[in-house]
């Protein structure tokens, strides 16, 4: 049975394979380590891994941060969920899921929200069979257009 945990700073290179498929802009497990722990933590961003029992390296990622806003009230925001490859169709992301529902139930929160890739199908059938649903569409400017796969 595979194990969700949650990842800690010095814990933060074991993510890096599985986030490196969804965020490939990342160059370097470096540039990931620096991202996350100088520009998200400090904004509440936190990390959780599926791990099967035979390996060190996560089969899956998720990191997630919590806000307070008019519309969602206080919410817990999926910011990244992947699987890597190999592991994909294995339960990994709804073992996931749940973690992320029990704990955005642990901390009082009203709702739990994410975006996805528009190319993303498997990901939408995921969090569709996990009771969420298609709201809204999601509006960009800016110039950073190639972290946008996800």
């Amino acid at each position: 049975m595979p194990t969700i945990r949650e990842l800690y700073e010095h814990e933060f290179h074991l993510g890096y394979p599985a986030m490196l498929e969804l965020r490939p802009h990342l160059e370097s497990v470096e540039t990931f380590v620096r991202s996350v722990t100088q520009d998200q933590i400090p904004e509440g961003y936190r990390l959780i891994a599926s791990f099967d029992d035979d390996t060190d390296v996560p089969a899956a990622v998720a990191g997630f941060r919590t806000g307070h806003s008019l519309g969602w009230g206080y919410f817990l925001y999926v910011d990244d969920m992947v699987t890597r490859t190999a592991f994909r169709g294995s339960g990994h992301a709804a073992r996931l899921m749940k973690w992320i529902y029990e704990e955005a139930a642990r901390l009082g929160c009203d709702q739990v929200h994410l975006d996805s890739g528009v190319q993303r199908y498997d990901a939408h059938r995921l969090y569709l069979s996990q009771h969420m649903k298609i709201v809204g569409h999601h509006f960009f400017s800016g110039s950073n257009e190639k972290a946008l796969t996800g």
